[in-house]
């Protein structure tokens, strides 16, 4: 049974469309604290290729898992969503509106609907997937996930090799197939849910993050990327803006065209994000441009 007194706001969207922004004037308007659900924001060692807010921004409003974890500890979807909700059911004592912000699609299903459960993991096996990865590639491991669980190889991300490797090690660590373990009923929420996004004409989206990626170039992506280089296998590091710097200290790719594929697949990363969240209709869609009174007028209606 749901609190009709306790709502969360969640901003949605894709990358560089401004939504840090809208978040930080509706936790202002609304007397509410920040929950990020932007998955690479998490880790304290990648700070400009993950865009996290400015320290003036952080100090506008009050922030929850942004840098509050390290690239060497495992932290899954999983944990996040019992985080985030043990951190909101203290928030919602404090005032019933909370917000919620970030670009992560899965991270955002897992606070608002709950996920699938799935057994624990050895980490013995993480570990030998993770030198199996290292050793023979990529290709390897989608051979054994497609003998092992036809299904999940059928209608994963194939090319990605943390979700691949998380099939694997629930399929090894159970001896059952890693999909028999979706769709399962999932717990209630306690809070009412207003999703926003924000969006733009593709032009605009893709002009915006190609101005990101410059200024992130400018402010010294290159300098952290290469204090993170001697880690790169890292889950946490196979993410756009380190793989391709990490490809060009590796002398397969030109420093320009590292910087030319940061933002061909930041724009690829984008039209999936869109994809995702477009797929809930009750999301109020409103333009990057929308007058900050118009949002937030239609949210205390909402509210109300």
């Amino acid at each position: 049974m749901k609190n009709s007194k306790n709502t969360l706001i969640t901003i949605v969207g894709p990358t560089a469309i401004g939504k840090t922004a809208l978040s930080i004037k509706l936790a202002n308007a609304f007397n509410a604290s920040i929950i990020s659900c932007d998955s690479r924001q998490f880790f304290k060692e990648m700070t400009i290729g993950t865009a996290v807010p400015e320290p003036e921004e952080l100090a506008a409003a009050k922030h929850y898992f942004i840098q509050n974890r390290s690239i060497f500890e495992a932290y899954n979807v999983g944990e996040f969503e019992r985080d985030a909700l043990e951190k909101l059911e203290e928030l919602f004592t404090e005032n019933p509106v909370q917000i919620m912000v970030g670009g992560s699609g899965l991270y955002v299903d897992a606070v608002l609907k709950g996920l699938d459960y799935f057994p624990d993991v050895d980490a013995k096996i993480r570990e030998e997937l993770t030198l199996k990865l290292e050793k023979e590639g990529i290709e390897v491991l989608q051979e054994q996930l497609k003998k092992l669980d036809l299904e999940t190889y059928n209608t994963i991300a194939i090319d990605n090799p943390h979700r691949i490797m998380r099939a694997l090690e629930v399929c090894i660590s159970s001896g059952i197939p890693y999909s028999t373990f979706k769709n399962k009923p999932k717990k209630p929420r306690n809070f009412n849910v207003i999703k926003v996004g924000l969006n733009a004409d593709r032009e605009i989206i893709y002009n915006r993050i190609n101005q990101r990626v410059d200024i992130m170039i400018a402010n010294g992506l290159l300098e952290e990327a290469k204090s993170l280089y001697t880690h790169k296998t890292l889950n946490a590091l196979q993410t756009v803006g380190y793989r391709e710097l990490f490809s060009f200290f590796d002398t397969i790719f030109t420093k320009e065209f590292a910087i030319s594929e940061i933002k061909k697949n930041t724009r690829r990363f984008a039209k999936r994000q869109l994809t995702w969240f477009k797929r809930d209709e009750e999301t109020l869609w409103f333009d990057y441009l929308t007058a900050f009174e118009t949002i937030k007028n239609t949210i205390s209606k909402k509210i109300n």
